[in-house]
């Protein structure tokens, strides 16, 4: 999964890592659309227990406006999903990589959203290197 999403181990627990991560976001223009308890949900849905596990959903208005802009198809690939979640007693935050979803989904568009796709990873990456040193 590496090849789709740039990986950081953070010295948090998971509600501090959470709130560390949206802050990070939002000094790159990200804001936090939509947060998703997969733990809770699994456990109200299924009965399953697992790992702290929540999805964000972040999105730069002006960088989903040029991407909108240049291939409406593109919202099936927004928000830009970043996931916090506890593994072995470590918290593990990923973003993904939008040139690499771009890659796969955008077809013959996918030039005109190279830059915009580069851009917005770069601040993913940019943000949750902020929270560490550590990253794989």
């Amino acid at each position: 999964m590496s090849d789709i999403a740039h990986t950081v181990e953070v010295g948090l627990d998971h509600p501090a890592a959470v709130e560390a991560v949206t802050a990070a976001l939002a000094d790159q223009g990200f804001g936090v659309l939509s947060t998703i308890d997969v733990q809770a949900t699994l456990q109200a849905k299924l009965g399953e227990q697992i790992d702290a596990y929540t999805i964000l959903g972040a999105c730069n208005p002006a960088l989903a406006h040029a991407a909108l802009s240049a291939n409406p198809e593109v919202g099936l690939l927004l928000p830009c999903n970043v996931t916090v979640r506890r593994a072995e007693g470590r918290t593990i935050v990923q973003a993904v990589d939008p040139g690499a979803l771009l890659g796969v989904a955008a077809g013959n568009a996918g030039s005109d959203l190279g830059e915009t796709a580069s851009d917005a990873g770069s601040r993913l990456r940019a943000a949750l290197d902020s929270l560490t040193t550590t990253t794989a």
